[in-house]
């Protein structure tokens, strides 16, 4: 499973009644016309430009349709001008974010990792967007993706581009695998063995085709999260301040993860790039793929074979952490561009927009609504595979989110891959990983 800026101009109203004889009063020229407080309010606007940040994480055309959003605002909404501005991946954009907020220049708001809450928190960076919507307003997103915009009761973000994990599987390799292409792994077991049928050796005893691929770069955490969640168990608590690394279920889910590619042989050892995998499933490089459903539009458009996409496969339960951006107000701007920020956020989660958007990207549209319009009933009645990643959410959690959330899951990801590379065993590395981060965490129990 990633940035705008708004502008407020002056609109003058002008009201004029035809007359339609003697008997109907004519109305008064525009300059006569009685000021009403809702025309004097638009007068008195004065333009507002927000700057946006925004990442991209997925394959697709997001930097145009960002752009394109911001146009279509500007229409809307002649006195605010939207100003995207692409940050690279989610990290790269936070930290031009941090600069910018230390700097004293922090954007208007951004597109930042849901899991950026606690430290954007304890910079004192974000305003508070419970006062800004009324209930109804968040009640309409999906409960699975509001758990990481709040601490305690309190709301920070909007969910924007969200998503959960899936499981790609490529039709055309099962059949030629003889295994039932309408089937996908539904466990852990099934998986292993799906897995090994679909792992090809060319003649010179070298691995042409894997069984399945799952990254292990810069989302490593997230795919481990997934695998501890179906074991029973997440991997964080809900205030961002304690962490689980070293249960006995997340060493179980370490433990298969590396097995798959050390023990079984059926996925590549060592470093799998997050953006290559996508990538190798397309080529046919691979059969199956653990990956956003972020990327479910890019695989649908280029794609040469029929695929389909599942809930990812079952240990002692289905389970994915969600994942994805929310969207950010920051607290040190004049309030008139708060005020166009939270205009701007209420415009993008519209349900035709949230409907569109998913549709363009694969991000799961984040609220109830959206999938009552006709655009997404429409498009799911033709690609049944879009509403896999939404149908899942009712097994999905939080995704792992803590303070200092950026060095917890940096030594985290480090020690995952060591167990991935045979450096360390998985217990090694989840003793190591829950230490490390109880000495950054300590801090904040208090």
């Amino acid at each position: 499973m990633k940035k705008v800026f708004l502008t407020l101009a002056a609109v003058a109203l002008v009201t004029t009644a035809c007359g339609q004889g003697e008997s109907t009063p004519k109305a008064a020229p525009a300059s006569e016309a009685a000021a009403t407080p809702e025309t004097t309010a638009k007068q008195d606007a004065k333009p507002v430009e927000l700057q946006f940040y925004f990442p991209v994480a997925v394959g697709g055309p997001i930097t145009k349709l960002i752009d394109q959003l911001a146009a279509d605002f500007h229409k809307e909404n002649p006195t605010i001008t939207v100003k995207p501005v692409y940050g690279g991946s989610y990290q790269d954009t936070m930290t031009k974010v941090v600069t910018s907020v230390q700097g004293g220049t922090s954007p208007d708001l951004a597109v930042l990792l849901s899991t950026d809450l606690y430290s954007l928190l304890s910079m004192n960076a974000i305003e508070d967007l419970t006062p800004r919507f009324n209930k109804e307003y968040f009640n309409g997103f999906y409960d699975a993706f509001m758990g990481n915009t709040k601490s305690g009761e309190t709301v920070w973000s909007v969910p924007f581009q969200r998503s959960t994990i899936v499981l790609y599987y490529n039709k055309d390799l099962f059949k030629k695998a003889g295994l039932n292409p309408d089937k996908a792994p539904a466990n852990w077991t099934e998986m292993r063995e799906a897995a090994s049928k679909l792992t090809v050796k060319d003649s010179a005893g070298k691995t042409s085709q894997w069984g399945i691929e799952i990254p292990s770069t810069g989302y490593q955490y997230w795919m481990l999260q997934a695998l501890s969640l179906q074991t029973g168990t997440n991997i964080v608590s809900n205030d961002g301040k304690n962490v689980y690394f070293n249960k006995p279920e997340v060493q179980e889910a370490l433990q298969y993860y590396t097995d798959l590619g050390r023990k079984d042989k059926v996925m590549p050892e060592g470093t799998l790039e997050w953006a290559t995998v996508p990538s190798d499933f397309i080529s046919g490089k691979t059969a199956l793929m653990y990956h956003t459903t972020g990327n479910l539009t890019k695989v649908k458009t280029d794609a040469k074979f029929d695929f389909g996409v599942s809930f990812l496969p079952a240990n002692k339960k289905y389970g994915s952490p969600t994942g994805g951006g929310n969207l950010y107000v920051f607290k040190g701007i004049p309030e008139d561009r708060k005020k166009a920020a939270v205009k701007f956020i209420e415009f993008l989660t519209q349900p035709q927009r949230v409907a569109q958007w998913s549709i363009d990207t694969g991000y799961v549209g984040t609220t109830k609504a959206a999938y009552e319009t006709d655009l997404l009933k429409n498009y799911v009645k033709d690609f049944p595979q879009a509403a896999v990643a939404r149908d899942q959410l009712q097994y999905a959690d939080s995704e792992l989110s803590t303070f200092q959330n950026g060095q917890v899951t940096k030594l985290f990801n480090d020690n995952i891959q060591a167990a991935l590379l045979g450096n360390m065993s998985p217990k090694e590395a989840l003793d190591k990983s829950q230490q490390q981060a109880d000495d950054i965490l300590k801090t904040f129990r208090k």
